[in-house]
């Protein structure tokens, strides 16, 4: 895609949606919609949206709604949750509604969290280390979202000191494009970490994504099986998200969603005080406009 714009009437909406490249090498999603013209909820507007049957929509409701108060349970008591609730499940169907939202029980297990076979997996470099500054770690993650007839996931690259968003995507796949669109992202508007931390989700350990970290010189570090709290931040960040907007919300359009979060995140960033960060805004901490005590 050549890097300049085009003008709005030089190609149709459907002609511009075909000519977004997920997963472009340099440009993210949202900077090729800039180029083209086109707003990044057009783009989704136009992308197949996930849809099932309203109980199995229903019971996917439920399910998120108790694994972001109990993210320890994992199929067996999730089974024995919805029946208590009065819904005639088995197990069979809740893990496969699990693993298609995916949610895992964070709770330690034997070898049930395996990454791509053939994709790298590499240490944990958080243990014991102190973080002191802004863009000293930056982590990330994948949620499910729900939406009236359907779902989609949203992604988010954090920064681990500041609790900053730097950058963030929906799609409606699960895949490693719009991850690796959200990374570019924050890397082209916040400069680079010296650490990365995710999970070990296939998505972040395709040699698509570790290779936009290695190319910007930055070490990458990877939850250990089993171990939420690796990453706790961004886990953190998902239960704000759901309950100060999700939850409180019925979107009908990926459009709406997108919107929404758009709104959310800059208030979370610019607006919201955090108790951690001793009332000061994310956007103050991470700019270093406020200095957190040692």
């Amino acid at each position: 895609m050549a890097q300049k714009k085009i003008g709005s009437a030089a190609l149709s909406l459907a002609a511009k949606r075909g000519a977004v490249e997920p997963g472009h090498p340099q440009l993210s999603i949202a900077r090729q919609c800039a180029l083209l013209g086109l707003s990044r909820a057009s783009y989704y507007r136009g992308e197949p949206l996930v849809q099932d049957p309203a109980d199995t929509l229903r019971l996917m409701r439920l399910i998120d709604e108790e694994y972001t108060r109990h993210p320890f349970y994992g199929s067996r008591k999730m089974t024995s949750w919805l029946r208590r609730q009065g819904y005639a499940v088995n197990r069979k169907r809740v893990r496969r509604l699990m693993r298609r939202m995916g949610l895992q029980s964070v709770a330690p297990k034997p070898g049930t969290s395996r990454p791509a076979p053939a994709h790298p997996v590499y240490p944990y470099l958080l243990r014991g280390l102190a973080i002191v500054r802004p863009n000293q770690v930056w982590c990330t993650d994948i949620t499910y979202i729900r939406l009236a007839h359907g779902f989609v996931y949203l992604t988010a690259v954090m920064d681990w000191y500041s609790r900053a968003v730097l950058s963030w995507e929906v799609s409606v796949t699960m895949t490693e494009e719009f991850c690796i669109s959200a990374l570019r992202s924050a890397l082209h508007g916040h400069g680079r970490p010296e650490i990365f931390n995710s999970d070990q989700g296939a998505q972040f350990t395709s040699q698509a994504f570790t290779a936009v970290l290695t190319d910007a010189e930055v070490r990458i570090s990877m939850d250990g099986k089993g171990r939420a709290m690796d990453n706790i931040m961004v886990e953190r960040l998902w239960r704000t998200v759901k309950y100060e907007e999700i939850y409180l919300k019925e979107y009908r359009r990926v459009s709406d969603l997108i919107a929404a979060l758009k709104a959310y995140f800059w208030f979370y960033n610019h607006e919201r005080p955090h108790q951690s960060l001793a009332g000061a805004t994310p956007v103050q901490v991470h700019r270093g406009a406020v200095q957190l005590a040692a």
